[in-house]
């Protein structure tokens, strides 16, 4: 494609890397990526999305902006406060770069909703906070098809990890991993526990970094892997996990045939 010359200076330390180039940030601007929350993690992998010209982000977010939510929820502001998430994350996103449409879906993601939610977009990323939405957002990706980008935080730590089980061989699953969600109660919320506000940064970032690894196909993907990180030891761990055979979404003998297990 014929860049602007707005578009070669804005996009210029893109361009110049060899791995990215021309056609890698071409491609950034022609896709589309829906982000499963406008919160802690959201808010700097939206940020960073949208700085790096991915063309169509697409937001899902039920809440409004409440004053605890500042203190890690970058892309919002006092001003905001009783705006929807969405509505407030587009605004942002608008002073960031105006070229990149922002779609708000003020909802929450649910089984009746989310097959038409992420059937536009060419990835997803889940920034929620909540066992019952990654879970949905798990397996509504791979009955679409498409990979998702997980992370999630709590008091001083993170995971991430990238899932394509639909690939096949050597690709896991959420339910891999985790094959079904903790009793209810057993792991506390971030409201419960607390965390520090910057450990959404940083998960956040290294969220946006592979998305757009994703799209623009290069390094390695963390599908296949979990990568946990301990902000009181500066601790990155890298493990490897494995499809489970036994998996009731991705295993040869599935129990997991469609949406409708998940309530809504």
């Amino acid at each position: 494609m014929d860049f602007t010359e707005a578009q070669l200076h804005r996009y210029a330390r893109h361009i110049i890397l060899p791995e990215v180039g021309g056609e890698g940030q071409a491609r950034l601007m022609g896709s589309k990526v829906l982000v499963i929350g406008a919160g802690g993690l959201g808010s700097p992998l939206l940020m960073y999305l949208a700085a790096a010209g991915v063309g169509t982000l697409g937001v899902v977010d039920d809440d409004r902006v409440e004053l605890s939510n500042l203190q890690r929820q970058i892309i919002h502001g006092t001003s905001r406060i009783g705006d929807a998430k969405t509505d407030s994350a587009r605004r942002t996103l608008a002073e960031i770069n105006p070229e990149v449409e922002v779609v708000a879906h003020h909802e929450r993601l649910t089984a009746e909703s989310a097959p038409a939610l992420i059937e536009p977009y060419d990835l997803v990323a889940d920034g929620s906070d909540n066992f019952a939405t990654r879970y949905l957002a798990n397996d509504a990706c791979y009955f679409a098809r498409k990979p998702l980008v997980s992370a999630a935080m709590l008091r001083f730590d993170g995971q991430i990890s990238t899932f394509k089980a639909y690939l096949g061989d050597g690709h896991p699953c959420y339910r891999c991993l985790f094959r079904e969600p903790p009793p209810q109660g057993q792991i506390p919320s971030c409201s419960e526990a607390g965390v520090l506000g910057t450990v959404a940064g940083a998960m956040g970032s290294v969220q946006a970094t592979e998305v757009l690894k994703e799209l623009l196909g290069i390094g390695e993907s963390l599908s296949g892997w979990l990568l946990l990180y301990e902000a009181l030891s500066t601790t990155f761990r890298k493990l490897h996990i494995k499809p489970d055979p036994g998996c009731p979404l991705c295993g040869p003998h599935a129990t997991i045939t469609d949406l409708s297990s998940h309530a809504a």
